[in-house]
């Protein structure tokens, strides 16, 4: 396992943008797919995006349909970070934001990601 620490969030209003960081340690991850969840105040966590690893420095990313075109993950494997670039922000991405780390560079499957961060809160204002 990796160990993973989250960074970025705050209060913002909407049509803000934040970006979250994750840095790892413990273990080099370049192979690891690597994703972002949220969890709302009485709602289950839920996916936002993930970067899956295809092989040498090649990455494909997803993202749930409610913020595509909003959000942007990135990785910068020389400093062991992953990034959320979170645009146009509206009341509803409110949550605690958490990356996780997948050992089978997959990034499909949640049971997957055996590391997780502790969280950072993402609140937005309307």
């Amino acid at each position: 396992q990796v160990q993973l620490v989250e960074s970025g969030g705050g209060l913002v209003q909407a049509g803000g943008s934040l970006r979250l960081s994750c840095a790892a340690s413990g273990r080099t991850f370049t192979s690891y797919a690597v994703g972002w969840f949220r969890q709302a105040p009485g709602k289950e966590r839920e996916f936002v995006a993930a970067l899956s690893w295809a092989g040498g420095n090649t990455y494909y990313a997803r993202y749930t349909n409610v913020v595509k075109g909003r959000f942007t993950i990135s990785r910068d494997n020389a400093k062991n970070t992953v990034y959320l670039q979170m645009n146009s922000l509206k009341p509803e991405d409110t949550a605690v934001y958490y990356c996780a780390a997948d050992p089978t560079g997959r990034g499909t499957v949640v049971d997957y990601f055996d590391s997780w961060g502790q969280g950072t809160q993402v609140t937005v204002s309307s």
